[in-house]
């Protein structure tokens, strides 16, 4: 599994298999904490090989820079199927969240497991304007 597209915007949609992400992003500005990001998505393309055929399971987990948790643990399943003659297949993630409160200006982290195993991690600092 290839992770080709991991990213945090303001918003993203899967159009049959076409990922579509508006306003990628790393950094988020306020000048009063707690920050509230009205709306937000992370968005991730994953292309698997043959070999990786059937159910995934995916966990994002966002957290501080002291590991604590900003969110639930996000938990979503993929099942990957192969067309004749496909070599490759492609699974578009996107989680929307509502209302991320960020405590505290800082660095945070969006981690991204698949089958237990950490595959990539989307940098988000807070900060003053």
């Amino acid at each position: 599994m290839e992770i080709e597209a991991a990213l945090l915007c303001d918003a993203a949609t899967d159009q049959n298999g076409k990922l579509n992400v508006l306003g990628a992003f790393d950094t988020a500005f306020s000048a009063n904490y707690p920050m509230v990001l009205p709306h937000c998505a992370v968005a991730f393309r994953m292309r698997f090989s043959r070999v990786e055929e059937g159910e995934h399971r995916i966990r994002v987990r966002f957290a501080d820079e002291d590991g604590r948790p900003v969110l639930p643990p996000l938990d979503a399943g993929v099942k990957v199927g192969f067309a004749p003659g496909q070599d490759s297949a492609v699974s578009n993630l996107i989680l929307n969240i509502q209302g991320l409160k960020l405590p505290k200006p800082g660095s945070y982290a969006i981690d991204m497991a698949v089958d237990g195993r950490h595959e990539k991690s989307l940098p988000l600092r807070a900060t003053k304007p």
